[in-house]
């Protein structure tokens, strides 16, 4: 750190005195700027040994006597509080080893805590977690903003008065009482007694849900703990994830061995129809709890900030595209196997931009997507403190109002627990289960998860990644295979997670200046999982820190919030965050002697901690993988991930924004239809792109495969134009021998199957049922397509101008067939339900033959594709 004075941050005002020309003051705790006598100088310890004369508002007691936070004073003084408090077993026993603490006897003596039960009417528990918040050090909380009544009374000059003054203060605004003094506005009033809910809503969360921790007290010592560690270098012993344990004798890190999907493709096609056979017992888990801030979504209409699943991805909301892709695995399942399946779905949300009310709305506009609501269930994390890094405080945006986060996919196990979600799948006898975040829009891509669920179900896996190679500089985390010694000189071995924060603690550089970055050994977390669901149980429902893995305090971006003036503020800060892929550090298994190390690592020893090279001389011994109840897949990346996570930025990257994850869906379709022998132009890297429009658009709806060696058999020959624009909503498709040049749209709802109602009255949709249908055969199709030069096209939103296009609307199991036919300029052929259109050359253009499908194959349709399992891979025959 440099000798001058720390940083001034957007969020300070900016004072100026005689002694003291530039000082800044956090705009966070919302002191009276204008008074000096609230002024007092402390001094602040620097690295450097110097001190720097700084100007605060905080009363004294927030400080250490030595003029600084002392973090290790203040964790040990927690950490003696939480035991005491675990020892008792009655609410009143733990009441009385609160009110023992100093700080509550010191803001709460005097008869204060008389006048909050019976002026504010709090009740006992309420009452309790009031106290377990100062305890814990944050009493600016509860006396934030209230400077202004506290100058009023001369006669409270202590620190004691001073905050006692300003509470009582509160009672008088949140009940109107006459407190010894006159009562305040009723607005006011009322704003606060809200305020004053919404805190003990948090508390009662933040108290109940980490009562493995210790509750409100174990949050903050956690808190405490990391934030030491990560800004001062401190090693303060914690126990829990690998990541912060170093209870062992050495630990090395080594590059997983795994299935490469992409070459040992017979195997891959294997394992996918084992996921596929296995789908009844299969559930699916979508973690959408993410407040995801770095998408900077706002609904147009409200300006409201959105989360990321309402993002308008290629005309759909992201949840709507995970539905359509797990549908797309249904389907196929009742082609192969002439039986309806319908996969359960767990979605955790938050309360974050109104998260967990979107969601369930969204389920509700979509009847619940032809599933049943009875296949769905929503549950909802807490939301956790926000804190500065300068002192574990916790942020606050108004007078009783902490800023609060999602805090972490990783609470998912836990939660799933608590609310009951395992049991649930149990019910409806699900084993495993895939989970995917919904910013990835590309995970569902052929068969990487197909055979990620296989793999995890046929060989009774506990863990399994899908993975694949790392962007250098990305924020993602990377997986890893551990292998330590432990002190009782046994050897344990698992596949493993480490975050992109935590690379410094591993000694792992971002690779920009040396090609032997480690970065480029290890593979990348895409956070893509095969969980076994009893196994993932019992760490759920495990006591201590073991149900919520990979506890991390991430302080590397700063906190963005509002006050109640509509003034924006970025603080460097955090709040503890878990990772979901972390559960694999209680997966591990444990050997008596140690086995064939792997290709390259890093020992870290305990004793001395610091890393240290190994050479690249062993070779992973292909039985460690096989063994453990861990596992790793790979692919290529972009049919793993391909993430719309952050706002495209002017002259910035593409990647992980909407139209990074744009290309490599078009990508993916090049490389899907170019096997086909469809002549296409090539797409070059996102650099080419990021002044440019895409060199052409092709979405397929997934129900086409979702394996590729599927839709290829159902595409053949012909050729796709620079500048096209491609357009497939059925799943019943042929393409032979057809050239376009400009756009093609083939739209229909019945793309599955039509719906029925069950007898709960529910909407259900019936796979191959009624299905619409396209042929399109020696069809040349030809018009001006897409406006490439308007400034207003969004492509990913999948909203831009078109100058012309070939438009097919099929109602219900309407069919369309165009053979031997050249179509130019702009047509809309819209088939009504039970018909078929047929569309030929005429002699004076085009002849149009519409006719009724006959009654016996209304359901089935004229035409369709048989499919059947030959030698691990799926053949179609086209039955007329």
């Amino acid at each position: 750190m440099a000798a001058s004075s720390p940083p001034i941050h957007l969020n300070h005002y900016l004072l100026f005195a005689s002694r003291h020309p530039f000082i800044s003051l956090p705009l966070r705790r919302y002191y009276n700027h204008d008074d000096d006598r609230r002024r007092r100088r402390l001094s602040f310890p620097k690295l450097s040994g110097e001190f720097v004369t700084r100007v605060t508002t905080v009363p004294m007691e927030y400080v250490s006597s030595s003029g600084g936070f002392d973090s290790e004073k203040e964790i040990a003084r927690l950490r003696s509080l939480r035991s005491r408090l675990l020892e008792e077993r009655s609410v009143e026993g733990k009441r009385r080893v609160i009110n023992s603490d100093s700080r509550v006897r010191r803001l709460f003596g005097g008869g204060f805590g008389r006048v909050l039960e019976e002026e504010v009417r709090l009740e006992g528990y309420d009452l309790y977690l009031i106290k377990c918040l100062v305890a814990a050090g944050q009493e600016h909380v509860i006396t934030s903003g209230m400077e202004e009544l506290v100058e009023r009374e001369p006669e409270f000059e202590t620190v004691q008065g001073s905050m006692k003054t300003a509470l009582y203060a509160l009672v008088e605004l949140i009940e109107g009482q006459s407190v010894g003094r006159k009562s305040g506005g009723g607005c006011l009033q009322v704003e606060r007694v809200v305020a004053l809910r919404k805190l003990l809503k948090t508390l009662r969360e933040v108290e109940e849900f980490y009562d493995c921790l210790g509750g409100i007290i174990g949050y903050q010592i956690n808190v405490l703990e990391l934030l030491a560690s990560a800004t001062y270098g401190k090693n303060v012993k914690r126990s829990g994830n690998i990541n912060g344990s170093m209870n062992c004798q050495f630990l090395e890190i080594h590059s997983p061995e795994g299935l490469d999907l992409s070459q040992n493709t017979e195997y891959a096609s294997e394992a996918a129809l084992w996921g596929l056979e296995g789908l009844p017992d299969l559930g699916e888990i979508y973690p959408l709890g993410g407040a995801a801030d770095r998408l900077g979504l706002v609904d147009s209409d409200t300006g409201e900030c959105l989360p990321a699943a309402m993002l308008p991805f290629c005309g759909r909301t992201l949840l709507e595209g995970l539905i359509r892709d797990l549908q797309a695995r249904e389907f196929l399942y009742f082609k192969l196997y002439g039986k309806q399946t319908i996969t359960p779905v767990a979605i955790m949300t938050s309360g974050a931009k109104n998260n967990h009310e979107l969601m369930s709305s969204l389920c509700e506009k979509h009847q619940w997507f032809g599933r049943g609501q009875s296949n769905f269930q929503i549950f909802e994390q807490p939301l956790v403190p926000a804190i500065s890094a300068d002192d574990g405080e916790w942020l606050v945006s108004e007078p009783l109002i902490p800023v609060c986060k999602p805090g972490g996919h990783g609470v998912i196990w836990k939660l799933a627990h608590d609310k009951g979600i395992f049991q649930w799948f149990h019910s409806l006898r699900r084993k495993g289960a895939t989970v995917r975040q919904v910013s990835n829009v590309v995970a569902a891509t052929d068969l990487t998860l197909l055979a990620l669920a296989g793999i995890g179900l046929r060989n009774g896996k506990k863990l399994g990644f899908a993975s694949c190679a790392r962007n250098l500089r990305a924020t993602e985390g990377i997986n890893v295979l551990i292998e330590k010694k432990e002190l009782d000189g046994r050897w344990t071995y698992g596949l493993s997670c480490i975050e992109y924060t935590e690379f410094d603690k591993y000694g792992i550089s971002d690779g920009s200046q040396t090609s032997s970055s480690l970065q480029e050994e290890f593979p990348a977390n895409t956070n893509i999982l095969y969980v076994d669901l009893q196994s993932a149980e019992e760490i759920g429902s495990s006591d201590g820190q073991k149900c919520l893995p990979g506890l991390v305090l991430n302080i590397k971006k700063p906190v963005v919030y509002s006050d109640h003036f509509g003034i924006t503020h970025s603080v460097p800060g955090g709040r503890l965050e878990c990772t979901m892929q972390n559960i694999a550090d209680n997966f591990c298994n444990t050997y008596l002697s140690r086995q064939d190390k792997g290709k390259c690592g890093r020992k870290l020893c305990a004793k001395f901690h610091y890393y240290q090279w190994l050479a690249p001389q062993f070779l992973m011994a292909t039985g460690i993988p096989n063994t453990l109840d861990t596992f790793i897949v790979y692919n290529e990346r972009r049919r793993v991930t391909s993430s719309a996570k952050k706002k495209r930025r002017c002259d910035k990257s593409l990647h992980q924004t909407p139209d990074g994850a744009l290309l490599d869906i078009i990508r993916n379709a090049y490389d899907l239809l170019s096997y086909c022998n469809i002549q296409m132009p090539k797409v070059g890297s996102n650099d080419s792109y990021t002044e440019s429009s895409p060199p052409f658009l092709i979405l397929l709806h997934p129900a086409l495969g979702p394996l590729w060696e599927i839709t290829r058999q159902k595409f053949s020959g012909g050729s796709i134009s620079k500048g096209s624009e491609l357009q497939i909503e059925v799943s019943e498709f042929l393409w032979r021998d057809v050239q376009l040049d400009g756009s093609m749209l083939i739209l229909a709802r019945d793309v599955m199957g039509s719906t029925m109602i069950n007898d709960m009255g529910e909407s259900i949709l019936q796979y191959g049922r009624r299905c619409a249908r396209c042929h399109l055969q020696n069809v040349i199709l030809k018009n001006k397509g897409i406006n490439w030069e308007s400034r207003q096209n969004t492509y990913w939103k999948h909203d831009f101008e078109r100058h012309e296009v070939l438009k097919v609307i099929l109602h219900g199991n309407a069919e369309f067939e165009a053979i031997d036919v050249t179509i130019e300029g702009s047509h809309i052929f819209e088939v009504p339900d039970g018909y078929k259109l047929l569309i030929t050359s005429g002699k004076a253009g085009l002849s149009t033959h519409l006719h009724a499908i006959e009654d016996s194959k209304m359901d089935s349709g004229s035409w369709s594709w048989k499919y059947a399992i030959e030698s691990a891979h799926v053949k179609l025959e086209l039955v007329q």
